[in-house]
């Protein structure tokens, strides 16, 4: 009789840990999001108030949009938070994702010294980079198929340069703090989300030399991995978090978000 009942109650412990396992792992969703999001400090203000609001924690892997993407198209998570719309659009269009619903923006900037050696100080990224190919000045590429590094491309392309970046374009394959922070011990010029540059710290001889051309808007992007592809997908949770980020009390907490008392990022959904 002992030894039916200890074996009963160790099969209850089991059954008991087993549900506490489950559920605790119910209670997060993983995100793959861009290191702008992260590096920008914008999470650390943002997740913890869609906890209060849901219970729900949310696991961030931040990287470059591009391998963010990849990350979601392996099932490796719920929720991707990017910014590089075409490449987001062609995650639905392919299956991977629900919906792409816009959440905020902000503006890519140029990076540079001070005294800005090429001239490229302005509101015109096209004759910038133009002057940065002429001169062969000092680019820190990240080279690593984010949304910066698309934007950056992008820019290059509409300089008719995509092969003529000049002998001082050069790319790290790393981050957005990892590229500032090259461009900041070696006085060359970087492309870069402004929130990135607002919470940055090493900045050394560095300033924002071009800004304000609208074609250095920047926008991010939500979508719901789609179950088809991955079952294990925790669908009904990542929807919770875009529905939250995407209306009223989500849109608030984005717009509160600032640094010095410049709003690092203007929410946009449903626009």
């Amino acid at each position: 009789m002992t030894f039916k009942i200890s074996m009963t109650r160790r099969a209850l412990v089991c059954v008991v840990l087993a549900t506490t396992s489950a559920w605790a792992q119910a209670q997060s969703i993983v995100m793959s999001s861009t290191t702008s999001t992260e590096q920008s400090g914008l999470f650390a203000h943002l997740l913890p108030a869609f906890k209060k609001a849901s219970g729900l924690d949310v696991k961030v892997v931040a990287l470059g949009t591009g391998q963010a993407l990849d990350m979601a198209r392996r099932g490796d998570a719920d929720v991707v938070f990017v910014h590089d719309q075409v490449a987001e659009e062609k995650f639905v269009a392919d299956g991977f994702g629900l919906k792409r619903l816009p959440v905020m923006y902000n503006d890519f900037v140029l990076i540079g010294p001070k005294a800005d050696p090429a001239g490229t100080k302005g509101q015109d990224i096209v004759a910038a980079l133009a002057k940065l190919s002429g001169g062969n000045a000092a680019f820190v590429s990240r080279g690593d198929k984010s949304g910066t590094h698309a934007a950056e491309l992008r820019f290059w392309k509409m300089a008719n340069l995509t092969d003529k970046k000049g002998s001082g374009y050069k790319e790290c394959g790393c981050g957005m703090g990892p590229a500032l922070n090259i461009a900041a011990s070696s006085g060359a010029y970087v492309m870069a989300d402004r929130a990135t540059w607002l919470n940055f710290k090493n900045r050394a001889d560095l300033a924002i030399l071009v800004e304000g051309d609208k074609r250095l808007f920047n926008q991010y992007g939500v979508m719901v991995v789609n179950p088809a592809k991955h079952a294990h997908v925790k669908q009904a949770d990542a929807q919770k978090f875009v529905d939250w980020i995407t209306t009223s009390a989500g849109q608030a907490v984005i717009a509160d978000y600032k640094i010095g008392g410049e709003q690092l990022f203007f929410p946009n959904a449903g626009k």
